[in-house]
């Protein structure tokens, strides 16, 4: 991804931020076959307070990606949206995509098969916690059978990237009453309503 000054994305609260509320996100490997993409669900280690990942894959997966023996590109993608220059102003203009992204690269460290229960049960409770009647793994003696036995079929690892490239495009070259203009058009326009990336865009204002 080229990265452009005026739309660095460099804080770590800000990137975990990201990572938390968009955790389904695309694993990328070149290996002897070329390009494999996968996409899976992440989660913060809770141990850290830095941008490494926890996360799983099903088999075959592991060895398509051959995980674990060389760096893997971990994408996420935030809110996006298409902005018209009918936004702007009336000099000329194109039109663009606004987003929030990250890539995150690393080798990952293949977790053991006590490790990677431990992080299923951590994503699964992560998830599952906002439910009224959450259904954790180990909830009932025959929820933790069922999840020690499909445990199996997965694959852990954990990732503390080595390289981080995170952009925040969010208008931010734009005068002050351009971009309240675009952000009224995406939380009250008809043509491209996008309330995800109107509060982004109001985020990186302040």
């Amino acid at each position: 991804m080229r990265q452009n000054p005026s739309f660095v994305l460099g804080d770590i609260p800000e990137i975990r931020r990201l990572i938390e509320q968009n955790p389904w996100v695309t694993l990328v490997s070149e290996t002897a076959d070329g390009l494999v993409a996968s996409h899976y669900a992440v989660v913060l280690d809770p141990d850290r307070d830095d941008l490494t990942i926890l996360g799983h894959v099903g088999r075959p997966d592991e060895a398509i990606h051959e995980l674990g023996s060389h760096e893997l590109l971990v994408i996420v993608q935030g809110p996006h949206g298409y902005i018209s220059p009918g936004w702007y102003d009336d000099n000329p203009a194109v039109p663009t995509w606004n987003f929030v992204v990250a890539h995150l690269r690393a080798v990952p460290e293949i977790l053991g098969d006590e490790e990677n229960y431990r992080v299923l049960g951590h994503l699964v409770e992560h998830f599952e916690k906002r439910m009224p009647e959450p259904r954790l793994m180990e909830g009932t003696p025959a929820n933790a059978e069922y999840a020690r036995r499909i445990s199996s079929g997965t694959v852990g690892f954990r990732l503390t990237p080595t390289r981080v490239t995170a952009k925040r495009k969010l208008s931010q070259n734009r005068p002050a009453e351009t971009v309240e203009r675009i952000i009224d058009q995406l939380e009250n326009g008809v043509e491209y309503p996008n309330p995800a990336l109107a509060a982004e865009m109001r985020r990186a204002r302040r």
